[in-house]
């Protein structure tokens, strides 16, 4: 693996981090940077429909500000580049405290993330994720 990869995979794991940071903190302004202005991102598997970057952001960020407490643990980065993009996997967990719930509710799962080489940096240009678990979580409440 030569100097370029390794220091390519590490921006682009940070980027991850990054976006699970932005989402936590419900720092907006952040988490838009995260993603390429034409990016399409893709919640269907939590209740959102999929859409546009812009579209998306405006749906879970009036969501997520409901939403008192979330903590993304983001792990097991795996990222296969291809020269100015790349395919992630990364595996994550959500404890969240929900809106009116009186227990935690807790899931976990993949995003897979398409992501490329911008003059700003690395950016997601496609996000989906892959829930594939949900524990005490009200039917309600698409998070």
């Amino acid at each position: 693996m030569d100097l370029q990869t390794v220091q390519d995979k590490i921006e682009i794991a940070e980027l991850i981090y990054r976006y699970a940071r932005a989402v936590d903190t419900k720092n907006w302004e952040l988490l838009t940077t995260v993603f390429t202005e034409d990016a399409h991102l893709d919640y269907s598997a939590v209740g959102y429909p999929a859409g546009s970057r812009d579209q998306v952001l405006t749906l879970l960020t009036q969501a997520l500000g409901q939403v008192p407490m979330t903590q993304h643990f983001v792990t097991n980065v795996e990222v296969e580049l291809d020269g100015d993009t790349a395919n992630v996997r990364a595996m994550f967990y959500n404890p969240m405290q929900l809106p009116g719930a009186a227990e935690m509710t807790y899931c976990g799962g993949n995003y897979h993330h398409e992501v490329v080489r911008t003059a700003d940096g690395w950016k997601s240009a496609r996000v989906t994720e892959e829930n594939l678990w949900f524990s005490n979580h009200p039917a309600k409440s698409p998070v």
